[in-house]
């Protein structure tokens, strides 16, 4: 509701629809509208503290804004930029609400008057960025038991949800051109529209999780853009910094990543577009942090998600920093699912080498390359029935619980959460077989399938390399360690050789679903599958 109020007269005058419309283009100079920006609205929430929230918007150039919070008595002041945006940092706000935050622009030409705009039902929480590909799109209505999710959100009034449209753009935009859905409380209407467009199933999942620890509001902001690779999503410097072409590799096929390719805006050159038009234009709203499902769309290219990757997370967090004067963590939060499986008994190497880069080439994160970032397994939800290509796991339960738990443990800073599967910390070379050792922080590890391991069988000590040496299966063998419960022997009889390295789940679909060879056991008796690894023997071999 806006008002219009000449200055020096009596009471506010509540105006109609009409009337509105008409009083948010009162203005001087250069004419523009008096607003919120987009990505602003009735029933959403700002970041809590000790975070203090940015409120932002256009109006007329040069004049000032006031913006109050009911109940309360704190106001802001701010002065319109020449280019006729305005931007308010609050004070910091404990979680809770509702509020109430209007602002009014005041300026005396052609005469004296003020315009006031309103957001109602305001909560202060923490607010989470969803992004990616197809899969973080994937709607609630299009996974399992979708009927009783979406009549259960009806109990999360104090979660909040925002889907940004799908627009591209060539050059940076500073406001959203399109949105899907504004915010709205959730409920069975606002989780389950339509199929691709709201909301997205990961994104309410991992909320709804987080929520039920938390115990306060949580907004989820969801922009997202099926068949897009991560080039689409990254700023130019990151581009430059990684040295990537103008244009991607042409595709001799369409994407597998959904039915149908949408394109972007026209032209070769797509790289930057959604970081344009889908990132940028929020990235004046202080934020926790962001997760992120992508991948699949740079499988057929992955060395360059080595470098990209990383990249494109630290430009998120210095941009968001920037936009907000220093509210956003400069360092916030950044989860990921590793991508799940696809093809049922395909060698193609791009999905495990996408899934190995999403970790720096660590394994596992949190890592010396990319702090603060969490991640969850996904290779072994995938279902050869799923109605929406195999590519697109229906379960995003799962998904959702196991990235919760690694978000509590890194960015809540829970010490006592157990949120990552085993993952090995050294390998033990016997006469036909080789131990691989899980760490102590493993636990017991479950085997729920055999196969799984290979050996590089080289020519050459330490190395290997393609031109001297081969993966070959490595069958694991029921032999029990003397000194470790949680570890796995594997032989190594089909190599005449030199072994020199182990790896793990190096296919594109490894596994059936939760069918993966090794498991440990996650808090809250969640089982979390053993990521993807490669390691090296590194010791001297006669």
């Amino acid at each position: 509701m806006a008002m219009i109020r000449p200055f020096g007269r009596g009471a506010w005058w509540d105006c109609g629809l009409v009337l509105c419309l008409c009083t948010l283009f009162v203005s001087s100079g250069e004419g523009l509208p008096f607003k919120f920006a987009s990505v602003y609205g009735d029933h959403m929430v700002l970041q809590q503290a000790p975070h203090r929230a940015v409120v932002w918007g256009q109006g007329d150039p040069g004049s000032n804004v006031t913006v109050r919070i009911t109940p309360g008595d704190s106001e802001f002041k701010t002065v319109n930029s020449d280019v006729g945006l305005w931007n308010m940092t609050l004070d910091p706000m404990k979680a809770g609400g509702p509020y109430n935050v209007t602002a009014r622009q005041h300026f005396k030409d052609p005469i004296p008057l003020e315009v006031v705009i309103k957001l109602v039902d305001v909560m202060f929480g923490d607010v989470w960025i969803c992004s990616g590909q197809s899969n973080m799109q994937f709607t609630v209505i299009m996974g399992f038991n979708s009927t009783e999710e979406i009549l259960a959100a009806n109990n999360y009034p104090n979660i909040r949800l925002f889907t940004a449209g799908l627009v591209g753009s060539d050059t940076p935009l500073s406001n959203l051109d399109r949105v899907e859905q504004p915010w709205s409380v959730a409920s069975a209407a606002s989780v389950g529209g339509g199929m691709w467009n709201y909301f997205s199933a990961l994104c309410w999942f991992y909320g709804r999780d987080l929520y039920d620890t938390l115990q306060y509001p949580i907004g989820l902001v969801a922009s997202s853009f099926e068949g897009t690779p991560i080039e689409y999503w990254s700023s130019p410097d990151v581009l430059k910094k990684c040295n990537v072409n103008d244009t991607l590799p042409k595709k001799d096929k369409p994407s597998t990543d959904h039915p149908k390719h949408i394109p972007i805006v026209s032209g070769d050159n797509q790289n930057s577009v959604l970081w344009n038009a889908m990132i940028h234009p929020i990235l004046n709203m202080t934020i926790k942090g962001a997760i992120w499902y992508q991948g699949e769309s740079n499988a057929d290219h992955p060395d360059s998600y080595l470098c990209l990757f990383p990249a494109m997370i630290d430009s998120w967090r210095s941009s968001w920093y920037l936009g907000t004067g220093g509210q956003t963590d400069p360092t916030f939060p950044f989860g990921f699912m590793q991508i799940s499986g696809n093809v049922p008994g395909s060698t193609n190497l791009g999905y495990p080498e996408i899934r190995w880069h999403q970790t720096a080439d660590y394994g596992y994160v949190p890592n010396p390359k990319m702090e603060k970032v969490f991640m969850a397994v996904a290779m072994d939800l995938w279902r050869p029935d799923s109605p929406w290509l195999t590519v697109h796991p229906q379960d995003k339960q799962d998904m959702g619980t196991r990235l919760s738990l690694a978000a509590r443990a890194v960015a809540y800073g829970d010490k006592n959460i157990k949120f990552q599967g085993p993952f090995p910390s050294s390998l033990e070379l016997g006469s036909s077989t080789v131990v691989v050792l899980y760490g102590p922080e493993a636990g017991h590890i479950e085997v729920r399938s055999t196969g799984g391991f290979e050996v590089c069988c080289s020519s050459v000590k330490n190395t290997c390399d393609e031109a001297t040496a081969a993966w070959v299966e490595a069958p694991m063998v029921h032999t029990i360690h003397p000194n470790a419960t949680n570890s796995v022997t594997v032989s190594t009889d089909n190599c005449h050789k030199i072994v020199t390295a182990v790896r793990y789940a190096w296919r594109e679909t490894p596994c059936g679903f939760k069918m993966c060879p090794v498991y440990g056991m996650g808090s809250m008796q969640v089982p979390l599958p053993a990521p993807p690894f490669i390691m090296y023997m590194r010791v001297p071999q006669g």
